[in-house]
């Protein structure tokens, strides 16, 4: 008897129990590669939405403080906008503002990617270089919505213009605020005051909606609005 209880005690395991040993481990290796998996597409879309975010961020601040900078030159109007691209000049940033190399021209558009590019629409922001003569800022104004519509420049125009992709955007619209209300930015109403000499012909407000792509981490309709500081209290 302890003979044979000895031999029972010893023996190894049987081939169907290995086999069920290995099944087991293999579920939860499997079940433990899903779950690294899972946390890694997490991770990887919670750090897509964090960029995007930083980057909506940085664009909307652009567009403060290019607005908060517009500057009326009585050479061109400080704030145009033809339905598809916006132009306006405003100083350039300096810490002291006596000191400017000179005004820049701004120009905001949504653009197709280019030929052969990839991506969807994007909301872009072009400018020129520090422009201080009345002919540099009437030809930089002329790049601006050359490049807002894709025309070609000529040889060695704007070669110191630079143009920056900042978010996907299906489509952007602005409204200006005259008088008491929002309204279309190409309406005649509001601008009554046009030619008369010491009024100014910059909107109370801009509103800026922008509709962001699909697909993103970032998607739906966002409003920006945006009060001129020299607006005093009470003004129409």
């Amino acid at each position: 008897m302890r003979r044979g209880s000895s031999r029972y005690q010893h023996r190894g395991f049987t081939l169907i129990e290995l086999l069920v040993a290995l099944a087991v481990m293999g579920v939860l290796a499997l079940l433990s590669w899903r779950s690294l998996d899972g946390m890694n597409r997490a991770q990887e879309i919670t750090q897509q939405r964090a960029d995007e975010v930083l980057r909506l961020q940085a664009a909307l601040g652009q567009w403060g403080a290019d607005l908060d900078a517009l500057v009326e030159t009585g050479e061109l109007g400080a704030l145009d906008f033809d339905g598809r691209v916006l132009r306006l000049t405003r100083r350039d940033s300096t810490e002291n503002a006596l000191q400017s190399p000179g005004i820049r021209v701004v120009a905001w558009a949504r653009k197709d990617p280019a030929a052969g590019g990839t991506g969807g629409p994007q909301w872009m922001r072009w400018q020129s270089p520090p422009l201080r003569r009345r002919d540099e800022l009437a030809q930089a104004w002329a790049r601006a919505s050359q490049w807002g519509l894709g025309e070609q420049q000529r040889d060695g125009a704007g070669t110191n213009d630079t143009a920056l992709a900042l978010i996907g955007i299906d489509r952007w619209q602005l409204f200006y605020h005259r008088g008491a209300t929002w309204g279309n930015p190409l309406s005649s109403i509001g601008n009554e005051g046009r030619g008369v000499a010491g009024v100014s012909l910059l909107p109370n407000g801009v509103r800026l909606v922008l509709e962001l792509s699909a697909g993103q981490g970032l998607s739906g309709t966002l409003v920006r609005d945006w009060v001129r500081p020299t607006l005093a209290a009470g003004s129409p």
